[in-house]
């Protein structure tokens, strides 16, 4: 089956998301967590975000457009700092359901442990087996869909004592994302090493 620009445009406004929000492949999984100046806490689910870059250690997500109100962002750009949680599959449901819209913090809703550590001011899962606490430095807007880029530098990164560097996913119990709503457990089916051109094999 091919689908042509107009055929995906005359697709009805759910399965279109379907179909587009999957294109991709899957999607690492993640919690944002955040808090407002008054104290009120805010999490959320995201399937957007991407490694920038190493030096210095920056990550983006993608923020849907400010038609209505956006707690994540809102929480961010009034305190500059927020938590970048993985998600695990003991707690997958409670976190499919950040994405409702709330009157009370999403923690307390979906009943997930706020944790602060050290002196940093957003909340991290204390659920989650691997977190980041970022620091806010640019806003990049894409003005064709009214989305934007959210970038943020890693200030702290939380892990157990037992995972290596190269962060075996697997072992991790991490969880990808597709679509709206199917979660995937990861299995790693290879490990080869870092790509040199003198190294290059015979296929």
């Amino acid at each position: 089956m091919i689908y042509s620009k107009q055929d995906i445009k005359a697709l009805s406004k759910v399965d279109r998301i379907r179909l587009i929000n999957s294109a991709s492949g899957i999607k690492p999984g993640n919690l944002i967590g955040t808090i407002n100046n008054l104290g009120v806490t805010n999490l959320a689910i995201f399937s957007s975000v991407v490694h920038l870059g190493s030096e210095p250690a920056l990550f983006g997500f993608i923020t849907r457009p400010t038609t209505v109100p956006r707690h994540t962002l809102a929480n961010i750009k009034e305190n500059g700092c927020y938590t970048i949680n993985h998600i695990h599959p003991q707690f997958i449901k409670n976190a499919h359901y950040t994405s409702t819209k709330l009157e009370v913090s999403e923690f307390e809703a979906c009943k997930l442990t706020e944790e602060y550590i050290g002196n940093f001011k957003a909340p991290y899962v204390k659920e989650s087996q691997f977190k980041m606490g970022l620091e806010f430095k640019e806003e990049i807007d894409i003005p064709i869909n009214g989305t934007k880029l959210i970038v943020g530098e890693v200030q702290y990164i939380v892990m157990p004592n037992n995972i290596l560097l190269d962060l075996d996913l697997e072992a991790l119990n991490g969880v990808g994302i597709s679509g709206l709503n199917n979660y995937y457990s990861l299995s790693k089916i290879g490990d080869f090493p870092y790509a040199r051109a003198d190294e290059f094999p015979n296929f």
